[in-house]
Formats: structure tokens, C-alpha cells, sequence
């Protein structure tokens, strides 16, 4: 058996590691989502920063660097596709552009995890639940200094 002759007991512990953390990070991300009721939530993100770990320590693992950087970049472009599926136009407003960002960031933390840099998938962690959290007060309040919008139609 194959399995046997090649199996590392410490590649595979770097693997758990990443793996985890991608899935702990993304679970953070998608919590904050889910609970704002948004189309992309828990599992979602989750999924998005596992993937996205898996991808990048297979890539490592069997190429080295060189290749998972190739696979980050299509990681990114393959999440962007994901994205979009989540932004939707009613009319002259357009929705989920926040949740497909936030898609994209949680894969960016799973390539962090499956490159194996832990810290700084935590670190992005913070920013993205800052971004999502602390600015969405700075938003109302900024929104409540403007002008009432007018619709195209009123102005033609």
C-alpha cells in the first residue's frame, strides 16, 4: 500500500494544523455573518478558508512554493466566481458586495493557513471581524450626515 510507505507523521501535523485554523478562522468570519442574517454565512465562509488551505498546502506539499503560488492565484480567481453568485442588482441598489468580499478574505485566510503562516491568518481574522463590526458604525454614521439620496427617475 502506497499510504503507508509514503505517510509523514509530521507533514500530516502540519496539514491538521493548517486545516484547523483555516476552519477555525473562516467559522469566526462566517459567525459574525451569519448572525447579520447574510447570504454567505457560517458554513459557507468556513468552507471557502478550508478549501482554499487545502488547496494551497496540497500545492506545497507536492511542488513546493513555487506551485502554491500558482494555485493561490487561482484560489483567488476561483472565489471571485463564488463571489459574484452572491451579488445581486434590485432596481438601482446593488446587495451582497460586503458578503462577496468577505468570501474573498476568508479564502485569503485559508491560503495564509495552508502556507502555514498561522499568525498572520489570525491577524487578517481580526481585520476582516474589525472591518465588519466596528466600521459598519462608522457607515450609519456617515450615512446619517449625508443628504437623502434621489433616485434617477426623480431627477430626469
Amino acid at each position: 500500500m502506497h499510504f503507508i510507505k509514503t505517510f509523514d507523521l509530521h507533514s500530516f501535523t502540519d496539514t491538521f494544523l493548517s486545516y484547523l485554523s483555516a476552519f477555525i478562522f473562516g467559522t469566526l468570519i462566517g459567525a459574525e455573518r451569519q448572525f447579520r442574517q447574510r447570504t454567505a454565512g457560517l458554513r459557507t465562509n468556513a468552507l471557502v478558508a478550508l478549501g482554499a488551505s487545502a488547496f494551497v498546502d496540497l500545492a506545497q506539499r507536492i511542488d513546493g512554493n513555487t506551485s502554491a503560488t500558482r494555485v493561490i492565484s487561482y484560489v483567488v480567481s476561483g472565489v471571485g466566481f463564488l463571489g459574484a453568485g452572491v451579488i445581486m442588482k434590485d432596481g438601482a441598489n446593488i446587495r451582497g458586495l460586503n458578503t462577496a468580499a468577505t468570501l474573498w478574505c476568508s479564502a485569503a485566510i485559508g491560503a495564509c493557513a495552508g502556507s502555514d503562516m498561522i499568525a498572520e491568518a489570525a491577524l487578517l481574522t481580526f481585520f476582516i471581524l474589525f472591518a465588519n463590526t466596528i466600521l459598519r458604525v462608522f457607515v450609519k454614521w456617515i450615512d446619517k450626515r449625508l443628504p437623502e439620496k434621489t433616485s434617477s427617475i426623480d431627477q430626469e
